[in-house]
């Protein structure tokens, strides 16, 4: 579930959602050493949030670059 309160994050780089994602990480430690429930709630829904965009971001660079491998390799070999 995503976190309704973050706005698009569209606009972040790979670097910096990984950065988010590890601060709310570190948050959310410090939340469940106070015991408290309702905040590591909203940060793991936050984590979500930027996770699900991380893997988006990631699965996009792969596809990107298997495709301009596949361009690269159809110059280059020629089974008949």
């Amino acid at each position: 579930m995503e976190h309704p309160l973050i706005g698009p994050l569209d606009t972040l780089s790979i670097d910096e959602l990984s950065t988010k994602i590890s601060d709310l990480n570190k948050k959310m430690s410090v939340a469940q050493r106070m015991g408290n429930g309702h905040l590591c709630n909203q940060i793991r829904m936050a984590i979500e949030s930027y996770q699900t965009k991380h893997n988006e971001r990631l699965q996009e660079m792969y596809q990107k670059s298997n495709q301009e491998l596949g361009k690269n390799l159809d110059d280059k070999i020629d089974i008949q």
